[in-house]
């Protein structure tokens, strides 16, 4: 059977050196499947004498058919966001406990990558956000985010004071210590902790979550895929704004966050028998599986 993957990349964690010799194992049977095999500039970095083609992330997005990613959720978030605009399906292989993003264990990421090769897999694609931050009408930060956009005070802060409008309609001001705009993929994230509703990744949908608010009524606030949020900073402190808890901005008094939906998606790869629920069971520790569930 002839595979779509002609070409993959391999990106481990990095700095992390007991990814190496899993990663190269793994490479190993690649090629012997007749597949090329790249490595990001990083993970070649920490692989001596190493034998294999290495591309920074730009060339992988325009060069590889599929990369595999080795390390955890946190791995997968960066490279997620790198290679969405390049529609690149990224596969998750945990060196640890399974995770959200993460699907595949190293003891069995040699027998499912081959029977992905050979066609059997679930395809599912995950929205992502667009972020801008404007001060006095000049664009001074943007990111793209898989989980979620966080506006949050600082360590020490005091709460801080913001007004949201979603599509230009005012909704309410809000003194807390922070605002999640989530993704499905990041529902089961920091906006889970917060009181947020879990969303399933195959919905488009964005949810508005308040960390510790003032006033016990604001609650969270599910919106379309369509809608454009705006923050008006009012009272920062030392609050910022994080992308994915990654990339961060410091914020000042009438700086305008807006957050849409971002073109691009995180295309997924996942074993054929993959189901979200049982990773909500697992990962959540939900019980009361019924006799014989899997």
């Amino acid at each position: 059977m002839s595979s779509r993957f002609k070409t993959v990349a391999l990106i481990g964690k990095y700095k992390n050196p007991d990814i190496i010799a899993p990663l190269l194992s793994l490479a190993r049977y690649l090629q012997e499947r007749d597949v090329e095999v790249i490595l990001d500039c990083l993970t070649a970095s920490n692989v001596t004498e190493n034998q294999l083609p290495v591309m920074d992330m730009e060339d992988i997005g325009a060069r590889v058919d599929l990369a595999v990613v080795l390390g955890g959720d946190g791995t997968m978030l960066n490279i997620a966001r790198k290679l969405a605009p390049f529609g690149v399906p990224l596969v998750g292989v945990n060196q640890g406990r399974l995770g959200f993003l993460t699907d595949l264990s190293l003891d069995s990421m040699v027998e499912i990558l081959g029977s992905m090769l050979d066609g059997q897999y679930i395809e599912e694609r995950r929205m992502l956000l667009y972020l801008e931050v404007s001060r006095d009408k000049s664009v001074l930060f943007n990111a793209l985010a898989l989980n979620d956009v966080a506006v949050s005070r600082g360590i020490g802060g005091n709460m801080i004071e913001f007004e949201v409008r979603i599509n230009g309609e005012y909704v309410y001001s809000l003194r807390a210590d922070g605002l999640i705009v989530a993704t499905p993929t990041g529902s089961t994230a920091y906006a889970l902790s917060s009181g947020g509703p879990i969303l399933h990744p195959n919905l488009e949908l964005i949810a508005l979550v308040p960390v510790c608010p003032h006033t016990l009524s604001n609650r969270p606030i599910v919106v379309g895929p369509d809608a454009v949020m705006e923050i008006l900073m009012h009272r920062t402190a030392v609050a910022r704004v994080h992308s994915d808890s990654h990339s961060h901005f410091d914020l000042e008094e009438y700086d305008q966050i807006v957050v849409q939906r971002s073109p691009y998606t995180a295309t997924m790869l996942h074993p054929s028998d993959y189901s979200y629920y049982r990773v909500l069971r697992e990962k959540l520790g939900w019980s009361g599986l019924p006799r014989n569930a899997s």
